[in-house]
């Protein structure tokens, strides 16, 4: 007779910061039904704007919440930007075309504050998963081969107290105490020159204001961009001779903006604040089982806009794993995947990150802007920019090609039921894993190994079908304009199988069965 005392856990997963990377990490947990504690030293949201803008594909990591639309009430589309002189030269444009990855353009201005405004609400919608704790403090973790051990400060009372975790998130930013308690390190540099932010609510209108513009200069390169819900945003760098205390006043400010002909007719100054860039990132990003998310886990330059938005991407790509893994139908190992396929893709944005500021700091050679511009005849390279998402490595079955669909996401198109139901693709795919195939049952392209594997998992088996096509049953996927048929077919790929997070796991060519460690 097995008298052993189950372990007992506080929760199944805690998190530590509920900025906007620990509040993705809550919410996604919080859908699943997942026992949650979150940790938080401020009750109120951070009321500076960091963080300027969302694209596609972070909204559709919120699409799969339900919380897309309502966070997007409180953004404005973005239509482009433009590097441009003070004698107004135009050096490039970047013009953002339709999206493929659902509903939404490929590029949002937000405010950040009342993006994570919405997030909160909808985070208490899960008060019965989710304990946040505000006005708390971690300031201790230890673990041993089946949970974490954090010891938590109550920062009005003093008190301590001990809770126990399956796993822990650490979302608690840049300096974050959780990565020196595990004894992480963060490598790489940060950058000497200090900028100034310059927060604003506009008055009036000015001409082209809504174009995100990089005034491009050696000496005081400028970022100008119109932020969500009537606001606006500058950064100037400081000169060598220049500090902190030039910058104290509103009057010293507008010494900046009076610079781009910007006056107190146009805006009123809200705030301001000074930061340096950072390229760094930390050592490994898993300890045990603690894991590293957000700024905790890398630091870039805000040139591309990635850096809360990578952190976001972090939490959903992380919390579908745990889900499997807590609910034993994938095994551990699958948590190895997390630092595997967002670090290098992390990486590419701080590159991109790195070399938009040498444009707008001008200190591109002739040869590069040169490469730069399209050739005669030919349409213009895609900008890095608005690369499609993919995973060079992870939790993949088969080589990973640029010609091939294992790594990408799925385009999400406007598609109908077999009952005629007209949704986006997503809506109909649902949380979990679900086998395409181009006008086959994919189940029949599976071996009975790889289709016990894939039923273990609970994955949906679809036929895609063009709308002049007869359906077949009640697992008929209609495709009503061929973006999703043309996708699978330019990749030769006519039985796909796609993760939780929209990203092709395995394809018929480079093999059906569920990736390693399964």
């Amino acid at each position: 007779m097995n008298t052993t005392t189950p372990e007992h856990f506080d929760a199944e997963v805690a998190i530590v910061g509920y900025g906007p990377t620990g509040l993705s990490a809550a919410l996604a947990l919080g859908h699943y039904g997942i026992r949650t504690v979150a940790f938080e030293r401020d009750r109120d949201i951070y009321p500076r704007a960091r963080a300027v803008t969302v694209n596609d594909w972070t909204m559709r990591c919120f699409q799969s919440l339900g919380l897309d639309e309502a966070l997007a009430q409180g953004m404005d589309e973005t239509l482009g930007l433009r590097w441009i002189t003070y004698a107004g030269q135009q050096i490039t444009t970047l013009n953002f075309p339709p999206s493929r990855l659902g509903r939404h353009p490929q590029s949002y201005a937000i405010y950040q504050p009342e993006m994570e405004k919405t997030l909160r609400a909808a985070a208490e919608r899960h008060a019965g998963h989710v304990d946040v704790r505000f006005g708390t403090e971690v300031i201790d973790v230890s673990q041993n081969d089946t949970g974490v051990t954090l010891t938590v400060q109550d920062l009005a009372t003093r008190q301590l107290q001990t809770l126990r975790a399956r796993y822990a998130l650490a979302c608690d930013g840049g300096s974050s105490a959780m990565r020196e308690h595990l004894s992480l390190k963060l490598i790489g540099e940060t950058r000497s020159t200090r900028w100034v932010v310059i927060d604003a609510r506009v008055k009036r209108w000015w001409p082209q204001r809504h174009i995100l513009t990089f005034w491009s200069d050696k000496q005081r390169p400028v970022v100008d961009i119109a932020l969500a819900l009537g606001n606006h945003r500058w950064e100037f760098p400081l000169a060598e001779h220049e500090s902190e205390a030039d910058f104290q006043t509103h009057d010293q400010l507008w010494t900046l903006l009076n610079s781009l002909g910007v006056t107190s007719d146009d805006v009123e100054i809200h705030q301001h604040a000074f930061y340096r860039h950072h390229v760094r990132y930390a050592d490994q990003w898993r300890k045990g089982r603690v894991f590293l998310l957000g700024d905790a886990a890398h630091l870039m330059p805000p040139w591309a806009g990635s850096g809360m938005q990578s952190g976001i991407r972090d939490a959903f790509n992380l919390t579908w794993k745990l889900r499997e893994v807590l609910s034993g139908r994938l095994p551990e190992f699958l948590l190895d995947s997390y630092e595997a396929e967002r670090s290098p893709n992390v990486r590419f944005y701080t590159e991109v990150a790195i070399q938009l500021g040498r444009i707008i700091q001008q200190q591109l050679s002739e040869e590069e802007l040169a490469a730069m511009a399209p050739k005669p005849g030919e349409p213009p390279p895609e900008p890095p920019l608005l690369r499609n998402p993919w995973y060079d490595a992870g939790w993949f079955t088969g080589e990973i090609t640029p010609d091939g669909a294992v790594g990408k996401m799925l385009p999400q198109p406007r598609v109908a039921d077999a009952a005629g139901k007209r949704c986006w693709l997503d809506e109909l795919l649902g949380d979990g894993f679900a086998l395409l195939g181009d006008g086959i049952d994919p189940a029949t392209a599976l071996s009975p190994a790889e289709r016990a594997q894939w039923d273990r998992v609970g994955a949906r088996y679809l036929t895609v079908i063009a709308p002049e096509q007869g359906g077949h049953g009640h697992d008929d996927v209609v495709d009503l304009d061929g973006t999703l048929l043309a996708w699978m077919r330019q990749h030769r790929a006519p039985v796909i199988a796609v993760r939780p997070d929209r990203f092709v796991a395995a394809a018929q060519g480079s093999g059906l069965a569920v990736p390693c460690g399964s």
